[in-house]
């Protein structure tokens, strides 16, 4: 999406083009400036749609057509009953809405008595169990630490059992959501009571969506309703991550034969793109055997210090003032104090830190002791970074520890530009990091420099998303600076990583989706308030294992305890309809 500045700039002109090449004889040419305008904002915001009444889209004239009409002409706007769309999302829409009926449409398969074999004993995880064993469409959500992993784990094992020549493909939208999914199952299938299974002869190394679908760089899918994946089994992971188009190229792709399971959690962020899928599949009422949410945790236990957090913001209504929320949730969770270096141990309880920045005006705060509290939880990073030139003879060992201590730590911005934005508060780690270290940037680059991917490079192998940290390996070219990227145990030279790879010391609460951190440090400043949301505070402390500092203006802190995002979509009326038919 284009940034907001640059949109206000361009939106203009192109409405203007759109009315005087294709619609020179509307009449009101202001009033359909205006309606597109509202339009175009919204699917800046994420909406699919907006809605209206066919009285105001008659300014449109031949421009906007119903969609009975779009279904067999294509036209710039598609109207129906409540809402005006641009046709690209009114199709999009429409054609999952017809995917979804189908997998839904799929022969059930007869339940087996002891399918569950005593392989789990939680309620919900055994309903999610008995579900894809019958169902082709199946979404199961929960919070962290619900056992979505677990549950899919024994479910992939039951599925395998019964046939052992079953084809799994595992997938998630962005290239750490899969590694993450990844370490997740080598984790659950280490149980003892799956160790007799099938399933671990097979190897299932989770892929990003693009690479599962086969996407170019022109974004046509290589797999589709033509011709359609190779596997009976289709997982993704972080599905409340899935943009409406990638959603519709997904579904289209999953064969008849197919079972389709979806893992989300209905609380975190909806995708950064246009729609909202995964909520709007959990409000359709004829997919209720369908859907399963597990909601006993053990990761975060009800009287834990995240837990309580996570609870406490689902518990909140938007009505609340600023004073009734926060007196309530540092009576109910935490009191403020000033964030201080928090040493991390294998065996220990929940922290959460509360620091709120001061009422003043921008400039008589003093930004710096704020940066300087924001990199205690690198000192780590940067004293086995110092052990770079002792540890040649052991570097492999040394790596390891290289990247278990930077992804102990990150610090999660709601925003990209402001004093606590991304761009700003990256400058300021790495400076942080650099004198640490007593050493210069060579370029843009230096030993222990995280980035981050942000597009999917074919020819690199590497895609949206992906991190990586600055190294010099020991060899003959030791001076040269590569990049090692974990999730792909790939190194690449630096020279070889596109200009506007963004250093990563600092990732946005959108981009941290799909991740976990021992400790993340949350900063909300009120230049963001109009962005905050229950979702987007929830996503950010929820990438927490055992620490939460947060750093937040009193504003913008009270309205993502409160403040609900709705998108709008009519996907659910689409669906609804084809279920009806």
């Amino acid at each position: 999406m284009l940034d907001p500045a640059e949109n206000d700039l361009v939106m203009p002109d192109w409405i203007a083009y759109l009315l005087q090449q294709f619609a020179s004889d509307i009449s009101d040419q202001a009033q359909a400036t205006q309606l597109i305008q509202q339009l175009m904002q919204a699917i800046e915001n994420g909406d699919s749609c907006i809605q209206i009444n066919t009285a105001q889209v008659s300014c449109l004239k031949h421009l906007a057509q119903p969609e009975s009409i779009a279904l067999k002409q294509p036209s710039p706007f598609v109207y129906d009953d409540q809402y005006l769309y641009l046709y690209r999302y009114w199709s999009l829409e429409y054609a999952l809405a017809v995917q979804v009926k189908r997998l839904k449409q799929q022969p059930t398969q007869a339940l087996a008595a002891d399918i569950a074999k005593d392989l789990l004993t939680d309620t919900f995880q055994v309903q999610a169990l008995n579900m894809v064993y019958q169902q082709h469409l199946n979404i199961i959500t929960g919070g962290p630490g619900t056992g979505k992993t677990y549950t899919l784990a024994r479910i992939i094992a039951v599925l395998n059992e019964a046939n052992p020549t079953l084809r799994i493909a595992m997938a998630a939208p962005t290239g750490k959501a899969a590694q993450r999914m990844e370490e997740a199952l080598q984790a659950a299938f280490k149980d003892p009571a799956l160790q007799h299974y099938s399933i671990l002869k097979k190897t299932l190394k989770p892929v990003t969506l693009h690479r599962l679908l086969g996407l170019g760089t022109r974004y046509i899918p290589r797999f589709n309703e033509r011709q359609r994946l190779p596997y009976d089994v289709v997982v993704v992971d972080e599905a409340s991550m899935l943009d409406l188009s990638l959603a519709q190229m997904l579904f289209a792709a999953v064969p008849d034969q197919a079972k389709l399971i979806l893992l989300g959690d209905a609380e975190q962020l909806a995708s950064v793109d246009v729609g909202a899928v995964l909520a709007n599949l959990q409000e359709v009422d004829a997919l209720a055997e369908n859907r399963t949410h597990l909601k006993n945790s053990r990761r975060f236990v009800s009287d834990a210090a995240i837990g309580k957090f996570a609870a406490f913001i689902q518990r909140q209504a938007e009505q609340q003032s600023t004073t009734q929320v926060l007196t309530q949730f540092e009576h109910d969770v935490v009191k403020p104090s000033t964030l201080v270096p928090v040493p991390l141990r294998a065996e220990m309880s929940d922290v959460i830190q509360l620091e709120y920045l001061p009422e003043d005006t921008q400039e008589n705060i003093q930004w710096g002791k704020y940066y300087d509290q924001l990199m205690y939880g690198f000192q780590p990073f940067v004293e086995i970074l110092k052990q770079a030139q002792q540890q040649k003879d052991q570097f492999d060992q040394w790596l390891e520890q290289v990247i278990q201590n930077f992804d102990h730590y990150r610090i999660l911005s709601a925003i990209r530009f402001g004093k606590l934005g991304l761009h700003e508060l990256n400058q300021q780690i790495e400076l942080r990091v650099l004198d640490a270290l007593g050493i210069l940037k060579q370029g843009d680059w230096y030993v222990g420099r995280p980035v981050m991917m942000t597009y999917n490079d074919y020819q690199l192998g590497l895609s949206n998303g992906d991190i990586g940290i600055c190294l010099q390996r020991p060899s003959e070219n030791s001076a040269q600076f590569e990049v090692y990227f974990p999730s792909l145990n790939k190194w690449v030279m630096a020279t070889r990583l596109p200009k506007n790879i963004e250093t990563a010391y600092v990732l946005t609460i959108h981009k941290s989706q799909g991740s976990e951190f021992t400790h993340t440090a949350v900063v909300l400043e009120n230049h963001a308030t109009a962005m905050m949301s229950k979702e987007l505070i929830y996503t950010g402390i929820t990438r927490a294992k055992k620490v939460v500092s947060l750093l937040v203006a009193k504003e913008a802190f009270a309205k993502a305890l409160t403040k609900r995002t709705t998108r709008s979509s009519g996907l659910l009326e689409k669906i609804n309809n084809q279920l009806s038919l």
